[in-house]
């Protein structure tokens, strides 16, 4: 039944990536001791933020797709 299911919007993945560089944000600031260190982002660390920030002129979602299915 497709009434059920329906796409994501902009605000939910807004949303969702504010939530996973929130994470983020607070596993940096456990492994470090402080939130706003200078300290090197680890390997994974680096692809997330990689994966949830887009650079400067990026569409998301890119031509030929769609935000993903809400469920």
């Amino acid at each position: 039944m497709s009434f059920f299911r329906r796409s994501e919007t902009k605000v939910d993945d807004d949303a969702r990536t504010g939530r996973l560089l929130d994470g983020l944000e607070t596993a940096y600031a456990i492994r470090t001791g402080d939130p706003c260190g200078d300290a090197d982002l680890t390997t994974f660390e680096e692809v997330v933020l990689e994966g949830a920030v887009p650079l400067p002129g990026d569409i998301y979602p890119p031509a030929g797709h769609t935000y993903p299915m809400k469920g």
